[in-house]
C-alpha cells in the first residue's frame, strides 16, 4: 500500500505539471488569434517568442518528469524534446479544426526550436554546475594540502 501511495505521490509530483501545462497550451491554442500590434514584425517576434518560451517550459517539466523516472540527463532530454515537438505538432493539426486559427509548419518549428534551446540550456547549467563542484573539490583538497 505505501509503494502505491509514493506511486500516486510521485506521479502528482513530476507527471501533473507537465499535464496542466499541456493542457494550458491546448487552451490557448483553442482560442482564436490575436493581433499582437500593427507593425508586422513586432507581430511576428511576440507570437513565436510565445511559442518558444510555452514550449521551453513545457520541455522543462517533461525533462523534469523523465529525468525522475530514467535517471539518464540525455534519455531524458531526448525523450522530452521529442514529445514536446510531437505536441507542437498535434497543437497545429488541432488548430485546423480551431475557428480564427491557422496551422504552420513555421509555428511548429517555433515550438520545437523553444523546446530544442531549453533542453541546451538545461544541459549547460548541469555542466557548469558539474565543473564548479570538481573545482570546489579541487579547492578543499589543495586547502587540505592533498594536491
Amino acid at each position: 500500500m505505501l509503494k502505491i501511495l509514493t506511486s500516486k505521490n510521485r506521479f502528482v509530483r513530476y507527471w501533473l505539471p507537465p499535464l496542466i501545462w499541456a493542457l494550458v497550451i491546448f487552451v490557448f491554442s483553442s482560442l482564436p488569434s490575436i493581433k499582437a500590434s500593427n507593425i508586422y514584425w513586432k507581430e511576428f517576434f511576440i507570437k513565436k517568442s510565445g511559442h518558444m518560451v510555452e514550449y521551453g517550459i513545457f520541455t522543462v517539466l517533461l525533462y523534469r518528469a523523465f529525468l525522475n523516472y530514467l535517471k539518464d540527463e540525455k534519455k531524458a532530454g531526448l525523450y522530452s524534446t521529442l514529445m514536446s515537438s510531437f505536441y507542437g505538432a498535434s497543437d497545429e493539426f488541432h488548430q485546423l479544426f480551431t475557428p480564427g486559427r491557422e496551422p504552420t509548419v513555421r509555428d511548429f518549428l517555433f515550438d520545437s526550436l523553444g523546446s530544442i534551446l531549453a533542453i541546451l540550456i538545461i544541459w549547460k547549467v548541469i555542466n557548469a554546475s558539474q565543473k564548479l563542484k570538481n573545482f570546489g573539490t579541487r579547492l578543499e583538497l589543495i586547502k587540505k594540502g592533498v594536491l
